[in-house]
């Protein structure tokens, strides 16, 4: 069965070039060599689901979800993240977001690419993985504290092991997060 040549146009089943091939934007080159599509492939040799975001000086990469109840996005926009935009990082245009709110935006399927000024991410890791424990350390190590003292002045001991010990050394002012 022959299509008319009126449906045909419609349809789109011309021999049409697509616009996007004319696009600028599309044909010229985005500065990236060779040895950046190398580093690109190795990189993304080790990531099973998405690709690893290449280092932007100043700024901590990561990965969000746009599907975390406990953990929305605009809590993260709060703190400081923000999204990473497809011309922030040549080779990543493939994975620009093309509608939406986050039109433009890095993304791949609900995750999207945001970035934290370093100085903030280093504060962060600061109180997240040293302060906060430390303090929990600081609870605990008062807790024996209490225990012990209570045994003694009823006439009893009490036997800690050398962790108990541990807990009432001072930890590090600063922890390191590279």
């Amino acid at each position: 069965m022959e299509v008319d040549e009126r449906l045909k146009k419609e349809l789109g089943v011309v021999g049409r070039r697509s616009r996007a091939m004319d696009d600028r934007s599309v044909t010229e080159d985005r500065e990236m060599t060779d040895d950046d599509r190398l580093e690109m492939f190795r990189m993304q040799q080790f990531s099973d689901a998405l690709p690893d975001l290449p280092v932007i000086p100043g700024y901590h990469m990561c990965w969000l979800s746009t599907t975390n109840g406990s953990d929305p996005i605009a809590r993260r926009v709060r703190l400081g993240y923000t999204p990473v935009r497809s011309e922030d990082i040549p080779g990543f245009e493939y994975a620009s977001q093309k509608t939406g709110e986050w039109a433009g935006c890095v993304g791949i399927n609900e995750m999207l690419a945001f970035k934290l000024p370093l100085s903030l991410y280093e504060k962060f890791m600061q109180e997240a993985h040293h302060n906060a424990p430390a303090r929990e350390e600081g609870k605990l190590a008062d807790t024996a504290d209490f225990l012990r003292d209570q045994l003694k002045a009823k006439g009893s001991a009490i036997f800690e092991d050398e962790g108990m010990a541990e807990l009432h050394q001072q930890a590090p002012t600063r922890g390191r997060f590279d």
